[in-house]
């Protein structure tokens, strides 16, 4: 483990799952092209959902076409790639909303549910959405411990706890966060403060366009910002790096001194 490069595509969102595995080709060879060596997508990259019709008409298992496409884009340009599936249930009427990881040899390696649904702001996600009940896993790219989130998730700072406590160094939160009073300041604000907690790197991409914020970012363990996409389509590149990690860890050895009785 030494460095990384991480590649974050902010994209508009369609509901045409042919459309967006376009996108996800040019954006892969655009990133392998500048040398990186993993891609996050968004939330909900396979298709946006139309108005009134059911997300199980459009969910795969996780073995499906769409997600089979992206683990060929993945080895056809040497990347990791983790992007927003919409996965089937047993329920006809209900998906999960998921974040699946492919490895460069075209295998998908990790895969986490949303565990938080957003039902705030006249957004209803639990009427169409099942939350994950088994929380993220730890998977190494390239000896960088790292972790999963999906969007309102970040407002959840438990769970990224507990994804230091198990040794992670990067988290990556595939979004389509909501515009609106405040959010885009919420959005970059706790980015940035679950780096700083957990003295972590952090990733977050977006879709942009309405009723998108856009500004998919990495922020380091110390909360500088790394890169920012503003609010247009685009591929933002971040460098992390071991030895910031160990300075930052060494000189705020946070998660050292927790407090483990106090964690309810």
């Amino acid at each position: 483990m030494d460095s990384l490069r991480l590649a974050l595509a902010q994209v508009e969102g369609s509901a045409d799952t042919e459309r967006n595995l376009e996108t996800a080709r040019t954006c892969c060879q655009r990133a392998a092209r500048a040398g990186a060596r993993l891609i996050v997508f968004p939330e909900m990259f396979m298709a946006l959902p139309r108005k009134g019709e059911s997300l199980a008409s459009v969910a795969e298992p996780l073995d499906g076409p769409f997600a089979c496409a992206l683990a060929g884009e993945a080895k056809a340009h040497g990347l990791y790639l983790v992007a927003g599936l919409w996965e089937k249930t047993s329920r006809k009427d209900r998906v999960h909303n998921t974040a699946a990881l492919f490895s460069p040899d075209g295998r998908r390696i990790a895969r986490y549910r949303k565990m938080h649904l957003f039902d705030a702001l006249s957004v209803r996600e639990s009427d169409r959405m099942l939350a994950g009940d088994e929380p993220p896993e730890i998977v190494e790219i390239d000896g960088f411990k790292t972790g999963f989130a999906i969007c309102y998730d970040l407002r959840f700072p438990e769970l990224f706890r507990r994804l230091a406590a198990e040794g992670a160094h990067l988290m990556l939160v595939p979004a389509a966060w909501y515009a609106g009073p405040l959010k885009e300041d919420h959005w970059l604000t706790l980015l940035k403060a679950r780096a700083i907690e957990n003295t972590c790197y952090v990733g977050g991409a977006v879709l942009c366009g309405p009723p998108f914020t856009g500004r998919s970012s990495v922020v380091d363990p110390l909360g500088v910002s790394l890169c920012d996409a503003g609010e247009s389509p685009g591929i933002v590149l971040a460098d992390i790096h071991a030895r910031r990690l160990e300075e930052v860890r060494t000189k705020l050895p946070c998660l050292r001194h927790r407090r483990r009785e106090l964690a309810r």
